[in-house]
């Protein structure tokens, strides 16, 4: 009988591109990938260690695993495993634990070395600079979005980060190969592909950009939408802007890891950008993309943030054209620098900070959301829930209307007649 695997991601789009491409590798070699929810003989967590959280995620979701199925055989891969092996092993029921340089050769691991009694399968090497290929196309059956994956690692050491002790250094993927998954990609059905990666702005394979990769995207027939995931401040370069703001395939819709707008935390973190850059970035973009949607990350708490500093980024956010942030509690990783600064803020004052924000941000989202209330939008639908049919806008604006058909994976014409919270509700044009 073959065996059954199951597979979990927790983290980013990227995490989910690795682990989509991993379920394709594992059916292709006869193993049945099994849905989160049932019964396996083998659990991959793909992990996450950019904050706390990601790490006690990891370690919950491993001990609920092993409550359930005392047998179960687990394989902790990724960044967690790239960068706490020593830990991990400690973890019931781990049988491997594989870093981001092995990981995509999971199956060829778990076929060798077989599980040992006492003692968990380790294979975190370093990670090189060289190009790389993908083995399998992210086919995610249940998502109408494909992420692809164009670039991985970074070498920006920013203070509270551990991204590139996790990752690696910063490396683009092959340009042909980017181009042979996209075609799978849109053979499968896929109308709009998310490029992922750690560092997307630093693409650079055989003399190619990110915008060269987006061009030669958009000749692909089939394929209606192009959108970026998150591109660093200092990472966007003109041309990539003055492109979405022509009538492309590009989704008219960035996310920007801002982190802070006060120039002395700013400093503190190694960002290299001030808070000037980022205005002057911000009404370029938003001068060149009409109804262009800017979300952004920012991280509250950094050490030696004061009341001044937490002002000046509430007030740069609530004056800038960014309809709206996610908001992350600062908090020590093993490999930071920030971990040794002195003026660490204590957790009360970076609850009640990040509760300020969050609340700016909704109050944003809506005011956004209001400006497309009588207007005719293309919407791609992904989800039916109670009669409900929901999708998503090119410029990142929710959107349902009440549909009997099956809608999923269709792009149509939406007329917007109001808002309810974040969502806008409209009618079939």
């Amino acid at each position: 009988m073959n065996q059954k695997v199951k597979f979990y991601t927790l983290g980013c789009r990227s995490n989910q591109s690795e682990t989509a491409a991993l379920k394709n590798l594992f059916l292709q070699k006869g193993y049945v990938v099994a849905p989160a929810n049932n019964a396996a003989d083998i659990a991959v967590i793909n992990t996450c260690t950019v904050t706390e959280q990601g790490d006690q995620d990891a370690r919950k979701l491993v001990q609920r695993l092993q409550r359930d199925n005392p047998k179960i055989k687990i394989a902790l891969i990724g960044c967690q495993a790239q960068t706490q092996k020593e830990e991990l092993k400690k973890l019931p029921n781990v049988h491997w634990i594989v870093g981001n340089a092995e990981k995509m050769n999971l199956i060829s691991l778990i076929e060798e070395l077989k599980p040992l009694l006492h003692e968990p399968h380790v294979r975190v090497g370093p990670i090189t600079t060289k190009s790389f290929t993908m083995p399998a196309a992210a086919i995610e059956s249940s998502r109408t979005r494909a992420n692809l994956k164009v670039q991985d690692g970074c070498e920006s050491f920013c203070a509270y980060c551990e991204v590139p002790f996790a990752r690696g250094p910063a490396r683009s993927r092959d340009f042909c190969d980017i181009l042979k998954e996209a075609e799978i990609l849109v053979l499968a059905g896929y109308k709009e592909i998310v490029l992922t990666g750690i560092n997307i702005g630093s693409y650079s394979n055989s003399d190619k950009t990110l915008l060269d990769v987006v061009k030669k995207l958009e000749l692909i027939h089939g394929l209606e939408r192009i959108r970026i995931s998150s591109l660093e401040p200092n990472a966007i370069p003109d041309d990539l802007i003055l492109w979405m703001g022509t009538k492309t395939k590009l989704c008219r819709h960035l996310h920007v890891p801002i982190q802070s707008a006060s120039d002395r935390i700013l400093q503190m973190m190694g960002r290299k950008y001030t808070a000037s850059m980022l205005e002057t970035f911000f009404e370029f973009a938003s001068q060149n993309i009409d109804d262009l949607c800017i979300g952004a990350d920012v991280i509250v708490g950094f050490p030696g943030e004061n009341e001044d500093d937490f002002i000046q980024t509430y007030e740069f956010l609530a004056d800038s054209p960014i309809a709206y942030f996610h908001v992350f509690s600062y908090s020590n990783r093993k490999h930071a620098r920030s971990r040794h600064f002195s003026g660490q803020v204590e957790k009360t004052i970076i609850q009640q900070r990040s509760e300020i924000l969050h609340q700016l941000s909704l109050r944003k989202k809506q005011i956004f959301l209001d400006l497309f209330i009588g207007t005719v939008q293309k919407v791609l639908f992904e989800e039916q829930k109670k009669g409900f049919w929901k999708g998503l806008t090119d410029n990142y604006l929710r959107v349902q209307v009440q549909s009997k058909g099956d809608m999923r994976n269709r792009i149509c014409s939406v007329e917007i007649y109001e808002r309810q919270g974040d969502i806008l509700i409209g009618k079939m044009v």
